[in-house]
């Protein structure tokens, strides 16, 4: 994977976007623009989107500290979300697109505590079946954060379309 001077200043940039948007949206309890910016970022730059998210999660490591418990399980869950989309097929109709990401983006969102359960297990010291009901108790905040990614997924595709066209202006220049 060849990758220029100009798109690892890009991936910077959509990396610290990631975090500050983050940042700004911790008033609304789980929702953000994550999810939107992973699978906008993966339609737009296939492989390559793993650089923005690398870039989002060593700077958030950064901010909140590398703790085993909050930033080791976002090292896994949003690769998920990056891989969920790179399975998606490229010829999806135009009029059900919209529709296929946001719902991707939803059920990233629902199953987050199923995904974080892992890391919690490994490192909580809880039997399983405590984290079972940990999970159970989060469920509703989970789809807190189905319904936040499913919303602010409308923003994917003109998200998609705006660094397509950047990236066809900063290759004329």
């Amino acid at each position: 994977m060849k990758i220029t001077i100009r798109e690892i200043a890009t991936f910077a940039m959509l990396g610290a976007l990631m975090f500050v948007s983050k940042f700004v949206m911790e008033i609304i309890p789980n929702v953000h623009l994550l999810g939107t910016f992973i699978v906008a970022f993966t339609l737009t730059y296939r492989a390559k989107a793993l650089l923005p998210i690398s870039a989002y999660l060593f700077v958030n490591g950064l901010w909140e500290g590398f703790s085993p418990f909050s930033w080791l399980p976002e090292v896994y869950i949003w690769p998920v979300l990056w891989g969920a989309t790179m399975l998606l097929p490229k010829k999806i109709p135009e009029k059900i697109k919209p529709f296929v990401y946001m719902t991707v983006s939803a059920l990233h969102g629902l199953l987050f505590g199923v995904l974080y359960a892992p890391a919690y297990l490994a490192f909580s010291g809880m039997e399983p079946h405590t984290v079972l009901l940990w999970i159970a108790s989060g469920f509703p905040y989970d789809c807190i954060h189905a319904v936040g990614n499913f919303v602010l997924g409308i923003l994917i595709l003109p998200i998609v379309n705006l660094l397509q066209k950047l990236s066809k202006v900063t290759r004329k220049a």
